[in-house]
């Protein structure tokens, strides 16, 4: 990402990049909840992912294809 495009974290957080398509969707879904912003979304959405991670893990198949996909996209070698 070049320098100029990068927006700063508030201290203890750190930012991630999602494609414009998806956080127009999701401005969509949070209109009219109590969210600020997509941010406070996300945040929210994978604060509860960590939580249920244990209780709810991949199976075997869904982690192959997550990871195929990620490789895919150029995430992870």
């Amino acid at each position: 990402m070049p320098a100029g495009d990068r927006v700063e974290s508030s201290p203890g957080t750190r930012s991630v990049a999602i494609p414009e398509e998806i956080a127009k969707h999701l401005e969509n879904r949070i209109r009219g909840t109590g969210f600020a912003s997509v941010d406070a979304f996300v945040a929210f959405v994978l604060a509860r992912l960590l939580e249920t991670q244990d209780s709810v893990p991949f199976s075997e198949e869904e982690e192959r294809r997550l990871r195929e996909r990620l490789r895919s996209l150029g995430y992870i070698d």
